[in-house]
């Protein structure tokens, strides 16, 4: 296939200069002292004088920084799961008027002695048909050091819910929450199991 050409043939400049001339300008041209300039200086307006409170020596100043913990909280994330099971039953568990039918403490262990121990509890728990048990955790040492980076404490009371929230546990969990005070408070969880099919 061959190429058109890139310029215009006399006969297409001609029928073209004809169209242009028979064409009116959009904007007619403005003169030149309409023009802005390059470098407008602006007006001068009066500065708002900074208005703050009166300050004495030895007083101390307002702080409005926020925190630097952007995560919600532990307390707040495990609440703020919807309520997956029956609200009447879920009333009685929060205020520890049902009692675990078998608890399992994991004071002392590590990350890696826990997990195994909890997965094994918690099937169990599923398989004899229990449906209140209790996940003892602990609240954790609070070990900052004073560092630039704040160090969360409770190690397993952070990945509990976690675990419980992911397979093969998550197939038999139905609810999770803080246990009341009597039950530990903070440092346990009320785990609500499904019942067996």
């Amino acid at each position: 296939m061959a190429r058109r050409p890139r310029h215009l043939s006399a006969e297409d400049k001609a029928l073209w200069k004809k169209v242009a001339d028979s064409t009116n300008r959009l904007h007619p041209a403005r003169p030149l002292a309409d023009l802005p300039a390059k470098n407008p200086t602006p007006p001068k307006e009066r500065q708002p004088k900074a208005r703050h409170p009166a300050f004495q020596l030895g007083q101390n100043a307002k702080t409005n920084a926020l925190p630097h913990d952007l995560s919600p909280s532990l307390s707040n994330s495990v609440a703020s799961q919807p309520v997956s099971m029956d609200r009447k039953t879920f009333g009685k568990m929060k205020k520890g008027r049902l009692s675990p039918e078998s608890r399992i403490d994991l004071h002392g262990m590590t990350i890696a002695q826990a997990h195994p121990v909890l997965i094994r509890f918690i099937l169990d728990a599923a398989a004899a048909d229990r449906r209140l048990v209790l996940v003892i955790t602990g609240k954790g040492k609070h070990r900052d050091d004073g560092g630039p980076i704040p160090v969360r404490h409770g190690v397993l009371r952070h990945q509990v819910p976690h675990w419980l929230n992911s397979m093969p546990l998550k197939q038999h969990v139905l609810q999770i929450s803080e246990a009341h005070l009597k039950h530990g408070g903070q440092g346990a969880y009320y785990v609500y199991l499904r019942r067996r099919r």
